[in-house]
């Protein structure tokens, strides 16, 4: 799924939209009545880790109701929506991981806490799936045949046409009302307020360092490709457990984070690909063999990893055994 950088974009492409008010709808979510948008105004567009966050009001002038009365109105006719809804929520596109991994994303996107503050409300919560994306003024078009063979163009979840002219398009997410985005800037790895030390007290854990840097209450925003990715820039190999490395190497993690996060960003604002050095490829930039295996916790999310036991050689840990893994 689109980690922090990505999404940040996509709150740059809606921003300019703001203050403007939709004049047409569309899109095939089953989660929300998209015609409950219809005449409302942007009023604000926010993001905070993995989730983009969009404000809407009633038009000055408007007679038509807000977003939370909409929403009200139509749970009170019909109820709200059944789980099985949810799932319905994701979209075929054109594949370009392998199924294995297309699998895995999707279980934990449909796995992750909803909003705390989830219910009616203005504010519309937007988590992406694995192909998610936004595209502003155009749609997207399919560069590859399906599985199947055909040509299919991707189908937008929602479409909203502003009275400007311009118009925003939503791919493979899913949507919520709220009553407020469930943020905390302290935890956002993009944030200027990004709390290093609350960071480095998480990583201090007596837990794989692969695990804890995935976790979203204190890396928001960090997902699989950043952690391959951090992990072979700092030397560190990912089942090590943070309370046997020294602060030092923890910081160099943590600079790693940031800084990694920050110039992939800046790369995707400048239409620039990402390059890495060791996700998804056969062999690390000095040319060792590199492996592969499918970590987590025993109770939790596993997730595909990439990375170099030469270049991140096993720690002992204080029994003596080596933090290790085969594929």
């Amino acid at each position: 799924m689109p980690e922090g950088p990505s999404v940040r974009k996509f709150q740059l492409l809606t921003s300019p939209f703001v203050g403007q008010v939709v004049a047409k709808v569309g899109g095939s979510s089953r989660k929300i009545s998209v015609s409950d948008l219809n005449a409302l105004r942007l009023q604000d567009s926010q993001v905070h880790g993995k989730n983009l966050y969009l404000a809407f009001v009633a038009a000055e002038g408007s007679l038509g109701p807000t977003a939370e009365e909409t929403v009200l109105q139509r749970e009170a006719a019909s109820g709200a929506s059944s789980p099985a809804q949810v799932g319905q929520e994701q979209i075929c596109a054109p594949q370009t991981y392998p199924l294995d991994e297309e699998l895995q994303e999707l279980q934990h996107s449909r796995s992750e806490a909803p909003d705390a503050a989830e219910g009616p409300g203005n504010w519309l919560r937007f988590h992406f799936g694995l192909f998610g994306s936004v595209r502003a003024n155009e749609f997207s078009r399919a560069n590859k045949a399906n599985k199947r063979g055909d040509w299919k163009d991707p189908i937008p979840r929602l479409v909203l046409h502003f009275e400007s002219g311009g118009f925003l398009v939503f791919y493979n997410c899913r949507m919520h009302w709220c009553s407020s985005p469930r943020a905390d800037p302290a935890s956002d790895i993009l944030s200027v307020e990004f709390h290093r030390g609350r960071a480095l007290d998480a990583l201090r854990a007596p837990d794989p360092i692969c695990y804890t840097l995935l976790d979203q209450r204190y890396f928001s925003g960090l997902g699989n490709i950043i952690k391959n990715e951090i992990l072979y820039l700092a030397k560190i190999h990912l089942l090590t457990q943070g309370s046997l490395l020294a602060l030092p190497d923890l910081e160099r993690l943590l600079d790693c984070a940031v800084q990694f996060s920050s110039d992939w960003l800046h790369s995707k604002l400048r239409g620039k690909g990402l390059h890495p050095q060791i996700y998804r490829k056969e062999q690390c930039p000095l040319g060792h063999v590199v492996m592969k295996g499918t970590l987590g916790p025993s109770d939790g999310f596993k997730r595909l990893t990439w990375w170099c036991p030469q270049c991140q050689p096993a720690v002992l840990s204080g029994s003596g055994d080596p933090s290790s893994v085969t594929e």
